[in-house]
């Protein structure tokens, strides 16, 4: 079996909250079960593999976003053509809002999207901060996602996206609709910090599944131990927000 390749977009740029940490859960989960893996990480420049099974992405300040900005635009037709092919994307905050059409920063700057996501993202003054659990039952059938929520972006999904799941605790994708991310196909964007597989163990063994499927390699994978994970989302859930 040749490794499930990893791709880890700006790893420097958008680390906010851990999400490297996705990165990390993937890769031992395969290592765990004796699954070949390789995680290639991907900067300003570099060229993105093709080949990659798992894309993934994290959030960073605005400043942040715009650095990388023109970048991520140049990589529209081949972030596109990825995802129409299949390649299980993980986009969290920034990253997730730069995967739709654009995000307008609270001072009225665009940045332009790539429009792999049929969302739009505006920033204004008040922010959305605090642990989110996210029901993901008529979507992934994932389990609860946990995670942490800090972003001043709100964004709307428009008809060609679907909600990642409803929220009950947090504020989501806007604080006023009840959603919380988005999906199309493979492609998943949410505003789950954590780093959000870390306390969704079923979620992170999800995108394997996928990744795995899409190669043609269904694979059973074996169980592992998520006491710790599983008790760590309770409690998260559980504090005051």
């Amino acid at each position: 079996m040749n490794p499930l390749t990893l791709v880890h977009l700006y790893p420097r740029e958008m680390n906010i909250y851990g999400d490297t940490g996705n990165v990390v859960v993937l890769r031992r989960r395969l290592e765990w079960r004796g699954l070949p893996v390789q995680v290639v990480p991907v900067s300003v420049g570099d060229r993105l593999p093709t080949a990659a099974d798992v894309l993934l992405g994290g959030g960073g300040q605005d400043a942040a976003q715009g650095e990388i900005g023109a970048d991520f635009a140049s990589r529209g037709p081949t972030l596109r053509a990825m995802a129409d092919d299949g390649v299980v994307v993980l986009a969290i905050c920034g990253t997730y809002q730069m995967l739709g059409h654009e995000f307008v920063t609270v001072d009225g700057e665009r940045i332009e999207g790539v429009g792999v996501l049929d969302v739009v993202t505006r920033g204004e003054r008040e922010r959305l901060i605090g642990n989110n659990a996210v029901d993901t039952a008529d979507t992934l059938g994932a389990g609860r996602l946990v995670g942490y929520e800090n972003h001043s972006g709100m964004t709307t999904l428009g008809p060609a996206a679907a909600p990642l799941g409803r929220t009950s605790t947090g504020r989501g994708n806007n604080g006023r609709d009840g959603t919380e991310g988005a999906v199309r196909g493979n492609v998943i964007g949410t505003y789950l910090h954590g780093p959000v597989l870390a306390k969704s163990p079923r979620f992170a063994d999800e995108l394997l599944r996928r990744a795995l499927a899409r190669r043609g390699e269904p694979v059973d994978l074996a169980p592992l131990d998520d006491t710790l994970p599983e008790l760590a989302a309770r409690v998260a859930v559980g504090r005051p927000r």
